[in-house]
């Protein structure tokens, strides 16, 4: 599984394993659909932890209960994910996104936010604090998806045969249409304005093989600078989930925001 995940430039469909854990988990109930989600509820700002396509809020389990101790945090499921209920609603980052808003309210999480997002999840997060940028303090990009990742290269018309049919046996439900969706939410993200003005840290996997899938991914985590300009970004010895990998990166960067 990891070898398919590492020829794919987004895809990054891993499954994480299901002992891990996360505290105060409970179940919401929005327009008749339950979401689970796990909150500590703590001291202002409240950090948001959105997932990767393909994993779970557990996913954070090495990050989410130490940030607990500063601040208020809070994960989820997304509609389809452990014991959320799947959504009618189209799965591109602006449903997500307005979704994600009326459920942070619906537990009386009031903004401005903290945004940590992995991979896709950091693409919605982008587009979350491009979209309203009033509600957010800062950002955290966790080896983000790109705006154009699926373009190009990394296309799924360039990838051999084999690739695509493992992405049709692998990704069925939300994530085949949050995968499917995923250009159309790169495109509703570069449509907006960048993030300016709010501390931004960008946390960029270091991959040294030779290929062409690895040096278009490369090539986007490189471009992540320009899209950002008044961000930082470091680049990080670790696998695609630095937060599994390298979890006291994550907690630097994020009380890196806190503390600005």
């Amino acid at each position: 599984m990891q070898n398919f995940i590492l020829k794919i430039p987004l895809f990054f469909l891993v499954l994480l394993p299901g002992c891990a854990s996360l505290p105060a988990v409970d179940i919401a109930t929005i327009d008749q659909r339950h979401i689970e989600y796990a909150l500590i509820k703590g001291g202002a700002p409240v950090v948001i932890f959105e997932n990767g396509l393909g994993a779970s809020m557990h996913s954070w389990d090495k990050v989410f209960p130490v940030i607990g101790n500063d601040a208020t945090v809070f994960a989820y499921n997304r509609p389809g994910y452990g014991n959320s209920d799947p959504a009618a609603t189209p799965r591109d980052g602006a449903h997500i996104v307005n979704e994600l808003r009326a459920l942070l309210r619906s537990r009386g999480l009031m903004p401005p936010y903290v945004l940590v997002g992995h991979s896709l999840g950091g693409l919605y997060m982008q587009l979350f604090a491009r979209k309203y940028p009033d509600e957010v303090r800062g950002l955290v990009l966790v080896d983000s998806t790109h705006p154009t990742q699926m373009e190009g290269a990394g296309s799924m018309e360039r990838q051999a045969w084999w690739v695509r049919a493992l992405v049709s046996l692998f990704l069925t439900g939300e994530r085949e249409k949050e995968f499917n969706s995923a250009p159309m939410t790169g495109q509703e993200v570069l449509r907006l304005p960048t993030v300016s003005n709010k501390p931004l840290v960008i946390l960029s996997a270091v991959d040294n093989r030779d290929n062409d899938v690895v040096r278009h991914s490369n090539n986007k985590r490189a471009d992540f600078a320009r899209l950002y300009p008044d961000g930082r970004q470091l680049w990080v010895e670790s696998g695609h989930f630095i937060q599994r990998d390298k979890p006291e990166i994550v907690i630097e960067a994020v009380r890196e925001i806190l503390a600005r």
